[in-house]
């Protein structure tokens, strides 16, 4: 045995065992089941971080390549996602997310389904009808914050809970409408976002 392969084999073994469990992904450090998230704006990158690390990110007027997503859920129960002004939005189903995308400079629409969340681009007029009628929908947070949809009724949340949906919804799926699997899911997800919801 060569004298580099023995100081391999010692680095090797003295080397500690792998911590199990989630890690933040800015320091490393171990998170918990409930931590907290980042977005990497540009790249529209969701990061599982620890406190400390979300808490860097967490001012709204700091201009950063990360921002810290707030935990505000708000039920516009004013608003009904009916009418001649959210048709012209064009969206084709009952379920969507909406948010602004500050690096594209506009709205995003994305439809949870069985391949993940499927992506349709907003007319922007259309999109400025429904603010101009309903005022409150202006105060979502670009990038961390998203306005979901599910007829007739609005919320707002934070959009690491779209992508959950989005998760959820692909494990349950099946045949055309996602079957049994998928209405359970979305009545136990849309159960906990009203539990959570504050009235705007």
């Amino acid at each position: 045995m060569t004298a580099t392969l023995g100081v391999l084999r010692r680095i090797s073994a003295s080397r500690p065992a792998p911590v199990a469990g989630e890690r933040c992904e800015m320091c490393a450090q171990p998170v918990g089941a409930g931590h907290s998230h980042v977005v990497q704006v540009e790249g529209r990158v969701l990061l599982c971080t620890c406190r400390g690390c979300y808490l860097l990110f967490s001012d709204e007027r700091a201009e950063t390549r990360y921002r810290a997503v707030p935990d505000r859920y708000l039920r516009f129960e004013g608003v009904t996602v009916e009418g001649p002004v959210w048709e012209e939005l064009e969206i084709p189903v009952g379920l969507a997310f909406l948010f602004r995308n500050s690096v594209q400079g506009r709205v995003v629409c994305f439809y949870p389904g069985p391949a993940g969340a499927t992506e349709s681009e907003l007319p922007l007029d259309a999109w400025d009808a429904v603010v101009a009628a309903h005022p409150e929908l202006a105060t979502v947070r670009p990038d961390v914050e998203a306005l979901l949809i599910r007829r007739p009724a609005c919320y707002l949340v934070p959009i690491d809970v779209c992508y959950e949906l989005v998760g959820r919804l692909r494990t349950v799926w099946h045949g055309f409408d996602g079957g049994a699997g998928a209405r359970d899911a979305l009545a136990a997800f849309f159960s906990t976002v009203d539990e959570r919801s504050v009235a705007a």
